[in-house]
């Protein structure tokens, strides 16, 4: 097994941390279609954040822009975006081009593994096609499928792709089996061979969606409590000390899982004839909570003007550079339509892809940010949690608003004249 050859197909948040941990047992290289990306992390740079200068350079992982590069590879492991088009419909462009890409160069007996989140029949139904029609060779007798969802929770340093359970597939047992050995070299929480293809790539789906589901319910109770002036955060801290009550915080889903991944299974449903209405709910639910911030902020500054507001977070994540279907937009944008001026600081995300995503031009820095009518704490990156009560009146003009998204603030005892507003 150690001779094996792999390449890794993606190098993005889930590719590249995947790739160093393959590279410590296997000979790996790693393919994206990103020159640029690939300049960066031959320099010992990732940008995602997720594998550290230091232990990138040190990691035998070949990168490269040439597809060519892997054509002597074993086993093809795909890990590209599994994105929603503009109404929300799975969009399968990467994971097409993906196996166009590796049926040109693959050779028989290869094994092609897909890590990304789709809906039950795409690897077999979608991938395995479009790899014979390339390839010429025949799907199960020259070359074998597999399924391994990806995991990784972008910033989480505990759930680490060495850390979690494996869910692994084959189109046969043996296909299974070596994919057991594969991912069983790489991780300490253990491999769970899953029934088939379709059942692993529906546990994944389910996985995001259920998390999704429960975001939903916390965010209904509360605009719910915020009718009553009840804040949902001494609410969820009362309720938590039941022994079994599930942990789930409010607040804004984007990203390219939990804001995502729902809508492969909605969709998926519909063609198999069946209307998903919880799924959808709490799509409709969670993608509503930003305008829903944004107009309870209003209804806090009414009477003192359209002033300016600064909004502290862009990424979708805490303490994660990810810009990628951040809802945070939502909340800019409905303050910008209720006539409010709005500048947006965010110390991890990039500028350049911020305005290339959603038009917005950061802030570089706060050191002269000052008077602005209201502050929205929409993100709780660490630059933001050690804020003082003196870092935030700093920001704002007199009885301005703190508004706390995220409840970083909550602890905080803050002078009098200044408004505070959380969920």
């Amino acid at each position: 097994m150690n001779n094996r050859k792999i390449a890794v197909i993606g190098l993005g948040y889930v590719g590249i941390p995947l790739g160093v941990a393959l590279a410590r047992h296997f000979p790996v290289v790693g393919f994206d279609i990103k020159s640029e990306r690939v300049s960066q992390l031959k320099k010992g740079w990732d940008a995602t954040g997720e594998v550290e200068t230091d232990a990138l350079r040190a990691s035998s992982l070949v990168v490269t822009d040439t597809i060519d590069d892997v054509a002597a590879s074993d086993i093809f492991i795909v890990t590209v975006p599994t994105p929603v088009d503009a109404d929300d419909r799975p969009d399968l462009g990467a994971v097409r081009s993906a196996c166009e890409m590796v049926g040109g160069v693959m050779a028989k007996g290869a094994i092609i593994v897909l890590e990304s989140t789709v809906y039950p029949g795409v690897t077999e139904e979608v991938c395995g096609p479009i790899l014979e029609d390339v390839s010429g060779l025949v799907c199960g007798a020259d070359f074998f499928l597999g399924y391994s969802p990806e995991r990784v929770n972008p910033g989480d340093r505990e759930n680490t792709v060495e850390r979690i359970t494996k869910v692994v597939a084959g189109q046969n047992e043996q296909v299974t089996d070596t994919l057991a050995e594969l991912y069983g070299a790489i991780t300490t929480g253990g491999i769970f061979r899953a029934r088939d293809i379709r059942t692993a790539e529906a546990a994944k789906v389910i996985e995001n969606a259920q998390r999704d589901i429960n975001i939903a319910f916390v965010n209904e109770v509360t605009q719910i409590f915020q009718k009553t002036g009840l804040s949902v955060y001494d609410v969820l801290e009362a309720a938590s000390t039941k022994w079994n009550f599930l942990g789930f915080q409010p607040g804004l889903v984007g990203g390219h899982c939990i804001g995502i991944d729902p809508f492969y299974l909605a969709r998926w449903a519909q063609d198999m004839g069946h209307e998903p209405e919880i799924i959808l709910a709490g799509r409709r639910i969670n993608d509503g909570m930003g305008a829903f911030v944004a107009d309870r902020v209003d209804g806090m500054i009414a009477g003192s003007g359209k002033g300016d507001i600064l909004v502290l977070g862009l990424t979708f994540k805490e303490d994660v550079p990810d810009l990628r279907n951040s809802r945070v937009i939502d909340i800019v944008n409905r303050l910008k339509e209720l006539g409010y001026g709005v500048q947006v600081h965010d110390p991890l995300a990039d500028p350049v892809e911020a305005k290339e995503l959603y038009g917005v031009e950061l802030l570089e820095n706060l050191g002269q940010a000052n008077g602005y009518t209201c502050v929205i704490g929409a993100v709780a990156h660490r630059a933001y949690r050690d804020f003082t009560p003196a870092s935030l009146t700093k920001l704002l003009a007199p009885g301005g608003l703190v508004a706390d998204v995220k409840g970083i603030w909550r602890k905080l005892e803050l002078p009098d004249g200044v408004q505070r507003w959380e969920l």
